[in-house]
């Protein structure tokens, strides 16, 4: 019975979860081996359906009527921001602009660990 409570500790899962996965990866894992054709198929299929979005895509960026601006540094508004006397005039690999349009990684494990060890349920 410890053995089986550590393994639940390790996998943050409980065992009819555990169970479930296995019994669905043993199930895919069959139809893989069993049924090749299918898989080609079903991945030939998405591939298709990809390359039409792509397509579709790229269409609609080309189309003028449909997007006048199509390059950021085209648009007025952006060219106003980076102007001598505009908000960003030091570039836009300035200061500010780094300052303002770039995120900064936070790790916040300690503090999740935290409030799991004090019984704090949490949202996956």
């Amino acid at each position: 019975m410890k053995k089986e409570t550590q393994m639940n500790e390790n996998l943050d899962c409980t065992r009819r979860q555990f169970l479930k996965l296995a019994g669905t990866a043993a199930a895919v894992a069959t139809v893989v081996v069993t049924v090749p054709g299918l898989v080609t198929e079903a991945q030939a299929a998405e591939l298709d359906l990809v390359s039409k979005r792509q397509t579709g895509v790229y269409a609609a960026d080309a189309n003028p009527k449909l997007y006048k601006l199509r390059k950021s540094q085209d648009n007025p508004m952006v060219q106003k921001l980076y102007a001598k006397d505009g908000f960003l005039h030091d570039g836009p690999c300035g200061h500010k602009a780094h300052e303002l349009l770039h995120t900064h990684y936070v790790d916040r494990s300690v503090a999740l660990k935290a409030l799991k060890a004090k019984g704090v349920k949490l949202k996956a």
